[in-house]
């Protein structure tokens, strides 16, 4: 695995080494002694997949407050996103900065989000599913969000959001 890495401090973008054979390839996705030699969570206590059956999908920007912060390993497995992430961290230099990518299941990278970041995505193809591994387990009472189109971030998006849920548009303003 080749770490990548981002603008913004911890976060990471993971390049799976293929090894081509034959029968096509095989890559790492996750190895726990990889992750600790570059100071990452090693723990994952949860996995979960959306499916979304159309471009222009909107999830987030969603993240955890303590103590459920999560560190989250994003993979798009089928189709293609627009990865968002945020830095939270109040006395981090990139606070409210935010990086975005695509991942594919084409260009098969993943993306590393360090806990106290939000993380969300705009489907760039119909019938697009992402998977996610987290080092915490979701809690309802703990979990946050903010528009993506919160002026606190000036995040854009490169395809129209076509679907959403009411939670994600009607989250409030980020408050600093």
């Amino acid at each position: 695995m080749i770490f990548e890495e981002t603008g913004l401090n911890g976060a990471y973008v993971i390049v799976p080494e293929r090894l081509p054979d034959a029968r096509g390839y095989f890559a790492r996705t996750f190895c726990a002694a990889e992750f600790q030699r570059m100071g990452l969570v090693t723990t994952l206590v949860q996995c979960s997949v959306s499916f979304n059956p159309r471009r222009g999908t909107w999830r987030g920007m969603h993240y955890q407050v303590a103590p459920f912060e999560e560190a989250k390993l994003v993979r798009c497995t089928r189709g293609a996103a627009w990865d968002v992430i945020a830095d939270l961290r109040r006395d981090s230099p990139t606070y409210r900065q935010h990086l975005a990518l695509e991942l594919s299941a084409e260009n098969g990278r993943l993306l590393y989000v360090p806990p106290q970041f939000a993380h969300g995505f705009v489907t760039l193809a119909d019938d697009t599913e992402v998977s996610y591994q987290m080092s915490a387990c979701y809690s309802s009472e703990h979990a946050r969000g903010f528009r993506w189109n919160d002026p606190a971030f000036g995040i854009e998006l490169p395809v129209p959001v076509n679907v959403i849920s009411e939670r994600d548009r009607n989250y409030a303003d980020f408050e600093t």
